[in-house]
């Protein structure tokens, strides 16, 4: 039983101790191996590797691929005519010598790009005071790039300490003026429409005034106008009455008295609950006792 036991342990500390030598290095990784602190072997090549266990050598991992660093400044840059400008922009950036990488910059991708930003800004400001803000914006920000992307591959290959990167492309993403300076130009934009707008609504209103008093004074003539011929519409229907009034009362008279008569009386008990005091005797109801007008009508 002893003896099993003795081998399963043997068993566990050789897998144990085979584990810490073998290491896997991954397609997209650089491993680095380290002996005692120093850089013993870098493998650039994925598959199964061998080391010696801890603490005599130790591995770490380091990314190879295309690296992308945004600029995360807000700080305005003045260009050659003092406009400050807040640029946008990112860089493409690999590490190319792991070995100079750690001994020049740091142990992961993080201390690299933090070096990297700070020589990024510097070149963009360095190169944006030398151009006007009609040049950052026209075909000439190709240039400004070019020029950054060279400024800074100097820097990381420097002959002394080379950063063990390579810089594949430099890009600006936006290019606008300062916070400031951009209320401001909306504060213009804004007060210049609001003036436009009101001259419109003056000119508006003036021209609406005038076709008013337009319509007003056209609607006087054609209501005059409409009076006039109604006036005399009526003035010659009044004549035609009056005339065959005349007309038809002289043929017969006591028939034309006994008409007006009765008229009268119809006006004068237009409603229901009118009352009316009259002298029987008086001649309004003449026409009621008179029998002439029976004899007049054979």
């Amino acid at each position: 039983m002893n003896r099993i036991g003795f081998i399963l342990s043997s068993l566990l500390v050789a897998l144990a101790l085979a584990s810490s030598m073998l290491f896997v290095v991954d397609q997209r990784q650089f491993g680095v191996v380290f002996a005692l602190g120093q850089i013993k072997t870098v493998i650039t090549e994925p598959g199964l590797n061998f080391k010696l266990p801890p603490p005599f050598q130790n591995v770490s991992y380091i990314d190879k691929r295309l690296l992308t660093l945004e600029s995360t400044d807000t700080e305005p840059t003045l260009t050659a005519e003092k406009q400050r400008v807040v640029i946008d922009w990112y860089v493409r950036w690999r590490i190319s010598d792991p070995s100079a990488y750690i001994r020049n910059v740091g142990l992961d991708e993080r201390a690299g790009a933090l070096q990297l930003n700070r020589v990024v800004r510097n070149s963009f400001q360095q190169e944006v005071n030398k151009r006007t803000v009609s040049e950052l914006l026209s075909t000439r920000r190709e240039d400004l790039m070019n020029d950054v992307k060279r400024e800074v591959l100097a820097a990381v290959r420097g002959a002394e300490k080379p950063w063990g990167m390579d810089v594949v492309d430099v890009r600006i993403t936006r290019v606008d003026y300062a916070e400031t300076i951009t209320k401001s130009v909306y504060d213009r934009m804004e007060a210049e429409r609001k003036r436009v707008a009101n001259e419109l609504r003056s000119t508006g209103a003036a021209e609406g005034e005038k076709i008013r008093a337009d319509a007003d004074r056209q609607r006087e003539v054609i209501v005059a106008e409409a009076y006039r011929k109604a006036q005399e519409v009526k003035g010659q229907g009044d004549a035609e009455a009056a005339r065959a009034y005349a007309e038809a009362f002289g043929r017969d008279p006591a028939f034309a008295q006994f008409y007006r008569s009765l008229e009268a009386y119809k006006a004068s008990f237009a409603g229901k609950s009118d009352v009316m005091v009259v002298d029987p005797s008086s001649d309004f109801f003449k026409a009621m006792r008179s029998s002439t007008v029976q004899g007049g009508g054979k």
